[in-house]
């Protein structure tokens, strides 16, 4: 059993105070609680059914704080196999395995692919050490990632200035905790 450090604690929802373990990997680095709840408290009323796509899911924490809170899917991505095995076993741990799907893949390398599906919600939390949210916002437009009304979330290292957001995104909310920062995004498109 992972030791307190290697966990996290679901904030909220149906599994709020659920500790979960997450593997030791390099530059797995969890989304912070302070960050969650505040991520979750700008996505109220947004989470209950939709569709959620976490990127670089790395310890789950918010696709897991995601199903907790009522969304209908969540797509978890990664290339990490002890990443992707904890992932499973969390997901049976809580009984929601019906309700997601962990890709083992690099996500870039995905996302440049035409999507399957497009996405109400998009958690994009890569390694702070990479330079690939920019890459990662770009791939999401043009390939059909997104709903035409889709809430994106960006967590990166608070040294680094902001990638230009694609053209049909707005800035809707902005923080940080500690060395991190985050920015909470609006796709605004009117679907043809």
């Amino acid at each position: 059993m992972a030791g307190r450090s290697n966990s996290i604690r679901i904030i909220g929802g149906e599994f709020r105070g659920r500790r979960l373990g997450f593997p030791q990997v390099q530059d797995l680095r969890p989304t912070a609680d302070r960050l969650r709840e505040t991520l979750f408290n700008w996505l109220q009323g947004q989470i209950e059914g939709a569709s959620c796509l976490d990127l670089f899911a790395g310890s789950g924490a918010l696709g897991l704080e995601a199903l907790s809170r009522g969304a209908r899917s969540v797509r978890f991505v990664d290339q990490s196999r002890a990443v992707i095995q904890q992932l499973h076993e969390n997901l049976q741990l809580l009984g929601v395995q019906e309700r997601a799907e962990v890709v083992s893949a690099n996500a870039l390398r995905l996302l440049g692919r035409e999507a399957d599906q497009p996405f109400d919600i998009v958690f994009l939390d890569p390694p702070f050490a990479s330079d690939w949210l920019g890459e990662a916002c770009e791939k999401l437009e043009e390939n059909g990632w997104l709903k035409p009304r889709s809430w994106i979330y960006l967590e990166q290292d608070s040294h680094r200035d902001w990638p230009e957001p694609p053209g049909a995104w707005r800035i809707h909310r902005q923080g940080r905790a500690g060395q991190a920062a985050c920015a909470l995004l609006r796709r605004d498109t009117i679907s043809g």
